[in-house]
Formats: structure tokens, C-alpha cells, sequence
């Protein structure tokens, strides 16, 4: 998997404390912090990236340059700082805020595909902290859709519509069938048993369409278009790599 680059970033003594006390654990992150805070650092080297001016004139590098930007400053001050860079979310970076006195951790953007819900699980750990996920397939420990699988390389092959409605449909607990009929079975990586609403099967024949709100299928045969047009926004289909054989 290929490791995030992040950047703490502090503009108070406190948050720059804590910016210290991550990068410690943390060896793919570096911190960004005004000149005044940068001697308190010494320790980290290479990995403190002091600036001077604006933080706001900052935003369009760290965009550009890390894949989490994880803030100390507060919430609305980096609503603000950000607005005016945001493009998609298949675009922008994780962002995430920690309070000064470092006891939560926010995803602000990209929590869910841009991974900032599983860095604030991760950080807040690291911390004693507590994660602020405000996701629902997170919150409600449920299939997370648009990424699964995502770790172990499989792809997406839906309309971003059929997403959407299956995301949910997968959260609103209706009836979901999931088919699996290749890939590795280490998709469900929550310490929580698989949801209810959730119905596994090893073949689409298998499947009453009818009954199911939903079907998410792993497989590698071609989806006729006839099954497309049937299921409309109702089916989401997934492509392991060739190389996984985790499945028949």
C-alpha cells in the first residue's frame, strides 16, 4: 500500500507540541510551522518545513504536496482556508483538525475516499484522543461502497449514480446482497460482525433479484447489459486484480 505523505501542521506552541509528539511516531509526516515554533523541533530535522507569512497563503502547496493535511488550528478557521482550493473528492487530500489541547480528532475532507475517517482512527490512538467520524458507513460500521476492497487493489465498475443509491441503501439497512465469486475474502476488515442487511452469496444465479434493494458483485465475468438495465441504479460491481486468488 502506498504510504501517505502528511503534514501536521501548527500554528500555536501547543499545537506544535503535539505536531511533535505524532511526527515522533509517525516517520512519513512532516510538520509545517511558523519560524517562531521551528526550535522546538530540532529533534526532527529535515521533517520541519517552518514558513513565514499567512497560513492561508500556504493552502495551495499543502494541497499539492501531501495526501493528509492534519491541522491544530480550529475548526472554522480551516473551513475557510481551504474553501477556496476544494475541487472532488477524487482530488483533494484528507484534511483533519485536532484541537489545541489535542482531545479530538476531526476528518474535515475526503474522510471516506480520501481516507482522513481511518487517519483520524489512527491518530486519535496515537493521541488519547477521541475520532469525530461523522460518515455514516463509518459511523454505523456498515460496507463503506465507493472503497471496498480498495486495499486489497480491486476496482469499482458502476455509474457514480448506482453508488450513490447503493450507499444508501446499504446504510438505510435495506436488504443487500453481496456476491462473491473471486477475489480475497479479506474484505471485511471491521472488529464488528458483517451487518444484517447484508446477504452473502458465491454466485449471481444464486440471487432473487427481487428481494434485494442492492447487489454488490465481485466477480471478473462480463455483466451482461440486459442485468445493467434491470438492476438500473441498484448494482455495483467490483474487479479484483488477476493476481488475487483469494477466491475461486
Amino acid at each position: 500500500m502506498t504510504v501517505s505523505r502528511v503534514a501536521l501542521v501548527a500554528i500555536t506552541r501547543h499545537g506544535a507540541s503535539h505536531a511533535r509528539r505524532l511526527a515522533q511516531q509517525l516517520p512519513e509526516a512532516e510538520v509545517v510551522v511558523v519560524e517562531k515554533f521551528k526550535d522546538g523541533l530540532a529533534d526532527l530535522a529535515d521533517r520541519v518545513k517552518p514558513y513565514a507569512g499567512t497560513l492561508s497563503a500556504q493552502i495551495a502547496e499543502l494541497f499539492a504536496r501531501y495526501d493528509q493535511i492534519v491541522f491544530f488550528v480550529s475548526l472554522g478557521a480551516v473551513v475557510r482556508l481551504i474553501a477556496p482550493h476544494l475541487k472532488s473528492k477524487d482530488e483533494d487530500p484528507g484534511v483533519l483538525v485536532v484541537d489545541d489541547a489535542a482531545r479530538f480528532v476531526i476528518p474535515v475532507l475526503s474522510g471516506h475516499v480520501g481516507g482522513a475517517n481511518a487517519w483520524a482512527e489512527r491518530l486519535a490512538a496515537l493521541l488519547g484522543a477521541t475520532a469525530v467520524l461523522t460518515t455514516a458507513s463509518d459511523v454505523g460500521r456498515t460496507i463503506p461502497v465507493d472503497i471496498l476492497g480498495r486495499e486489497l487493489g480491486w476496482r469499482v465498475e458502476a455509474p457514480k449514480i448506482n453508488v450513490t443509491r447503493v450507499s444508501a441503501r446499504v446504510v438505510n439497512g435495506e436488504p443487500v446482497a453481496f456476491v462473491q465469486e473471486t477475489g480475497s475474502k479479506q474484505w471485511w476488515t471491521r472488529p464488528t460482525a458483517l451487518p444484517p442487511n447484508i446477504h452473502l452469496f458465491e454466485r449471481i444465479e444464486d440471487v432473487d433479484l427481487d428481494r434485494y434493494a442492492a447487489v454488490l458483485w465481485v466477480t471478473r465475468r462480463e455483466v451482461p447489459p440486459a442485468l445493467w438495465k434491470r438492476l438500473a441504479e441498484r448494482l455495483v460491481v467490483y474487479r479484483p486484480p488477476r493476481e488475487d486468488n483469494g477466491c475461486a
